[in-house]
C-alpha cells in the first residue's frame, strides 16, 4: 500500500530550530554591523529578509523552523510589555503632546496606505505590460511563420 502525499513531514527538533534562528540572527548582526552608519538597517529586519530568502530558495525547509516560529509568535504579546510599561512611565509626554502624536500616527498610516496602493498598482501595471508584450511577441512568431 502506498503512502499518501497528505502525510505530514516531521518537524526538526526544537534545539535545531533554535540554532537555525540563532544562526540567522548572528548573520544579520554581522551584516548590520557592516552596513554604513549613514544607512542603518535594524538587525531583525535583515534577519526577516534572510529567513525569507532562505525559505524562498528552499535552502531551509519550513518544517525546520515552524514549531519554534509558532512559539515565538505566541510570545509576541509578552514582548510588547516593556513598550507598554515605558509608555505608562512617560505619561507626561502623552499629556503634553498626545494630540500631535495621534495626528502623526493617523497621517503616517494614511500615507502608508496610499504608497502601498500606488506601488501595487504600478507593479500590477508592469506585470500586465510585460505579459502582454510577451504574448504579442509569441503571436507575431506564430503569424510570421505561416504564409
Amino acid at each position: 500500500m502506498k503512502k499518501g502525499k497528505a502525510e505530514k513531514t516531521k518537524s526538526a527538533p526544537i534545539l535545531v530550530q533554535m540554532f537555525i534562528y540563532a544562526a540567522i540572527l548572528f548573520a544579520s548582526q554581522i551584516i548590520s554591523d557592516l552596513m554604513p552608519k549613514s544607512f542603518p538597517v535594524p538587525t531583525p529586519v535583515i534577519g526577516l529578509v534572510l529567513l525569507y530568502l532562505l525559505l524562498t530558495f528552499h535552502l531551509i525547509k519550513v518544517e525546520w523552523v515552524d514549531s519554534f516560529g509558532s512559539a515565538l509568535i505566541s510570545l509576541i504579546g509578552f514582548m510588547f510589555v516593556p513598550s507598554g510599561i515605558s509608555l505608562a512611565a512617560n505619561l507626561k509626554i502623552m499629556e503634553t503632546q498626545g494630540v500631535q502624536l495621534v495626528i502623526v500616527i493617523i497621517a503616517s498610516t494614511i500615507i502608508l496606505l496610499v504608497v502601498v496602493a500606488y506601488t501595487t498598482l504600478f507593479f500590477s501595471w508592469a506585470v500586465h505590460k510585460i505579459t502582454s508584450n510577451q504574448t504579442s511577441i509569441v503571436d507575431h512568431k506564430k503569424v510570421g511563420g505561416v504564409k
